[in-house]
């Protein structure tokens, strides 16, 4: 009984790998240099290795702002990546795990969006991951799609790690306070994802379909940062003094952000009885381990 894994060196696919490991599951992780989703042919391949019993694709073209110059790139990955997967794992009775985004919505619903709300993408990027998820129910009926947002962790470039680099750089930060989410750890995603899918490898029965994972609570870009910088401040000095607030327009960006991207997961909780932790509980584990190990290199 093995996973296949794709996308093994992003942030998800990072801690899937090595959560896995220590799970004891076996796992063929691959990262883009083994296996490119694009190419059709290495996707059969792979996917037909003797002994996968499961597929987790968490690869994609995740650059929000340059996919809406390179439309083409994001498409191939976000789209014709996840049709080639579903397409193979369909054809041989294996089912598909694909991550996807809360920015296949625009924003503008007052309060969470529920995984059955219409999808209204803004961007390239968006809509790349719009497609995606339309292609997977096309070629699939055994799939999990799990719709996240804002994730950040302890592997590769994210938010969290951007702020830490401008909090030692600066006494003043400037973040936007009128977009609205729930930040998520790449570590609790990896977490659900190999739980649901050890239920899977045991015989246990899952319920395909749609779902919704993100951290609990909501907060915003601001709030994100200043409880980046509260914490932080515990395992060293800062240089930031202050987080100045600024709107959406005063931060213009080539891609057009929802401004409410907040996900209601109440339906994976009640199937999986998986329950997400407060993002700031997360977020705290996730600067201690890396603060920590910063910290003892330093020293």
């Amino acid at each position: 009984m093995r996973i296949l894994l794709t996308g093994a060196n992003g942030q998800v696919g990072w801690e899937l790998s090595n959560r896995g490991a220590k799970r004891g599951l076996e796992i063929l992780a691959l990262d883009r240099s083994a296996l490119d989703i694009t190419d059709t042919i290495s996707v059969r391949r792979e996917v037909n290795r003797p002994g996968v019993s499961l597929v987790v694709n968490a690869a994609g073209y995740t650059a929000v702002d340059e996919a809406e110059s390179e439309p083409e790139l994001a498409f191939a990955a976000n789209r014709d990546g996840p049709a080639y997967l579903a397409s193979a794992c369909g054809k041989a009775g294996i089912p598909l795990v694909h991550i996807s985004t809360d920015y296949v919505f625009d924003g503008q619903k007052k309060g969470a969006y529920l995984v059955t709300d219409p999808v209204s993408p803004l961007s390239v990027y968006g809509k790349s991951k719009a497609a995606g998820e339309v292609e997977v129910r096309k070629h699939l009926r055994e799939y999990l799609i799990l719709r996240t947002g804002w994730v950040y962790g302890i592997h590769g470039h994210n938010f969290v790690k951007t702020m830490l680099r401008l909090g030692r750089e600066r006494e003043v930060v400037q973040v936007v306070t009128d977009q609205y989410g729930c930040p998520t750890f790449a570590a609790d995603l990896a977490e659900t994802i190999l739980r649901i899918a050890t239920q899977f490898l045991e015989g246990g029965q899952v319920h395909w379909g749609t779902y919704h994972y993100c951290g609990k609570g909501v907060t915003s870009w601001h709030g994100f940062a200043e409880e980046i910088f509260r914490l932080a401040s515990g395992y060293e000095s800062l240089k930031v003094k202050r987080v100045e607030p600024i709107s959406t327009s005063e931060y213009p960006t080539p891609a057009q952000r929802p401004a409410s991207s907040i996900l209601d997961c109440s339906v994976l909780e009640h199937t999986f009885h998986i329950h997400p932790q407060p993002w700031a509980e997360s977020l705290a584990q996730m600067l201690e381990m890396l603060l920590s190990v910063e910290n003892s290199k330093i020293s």
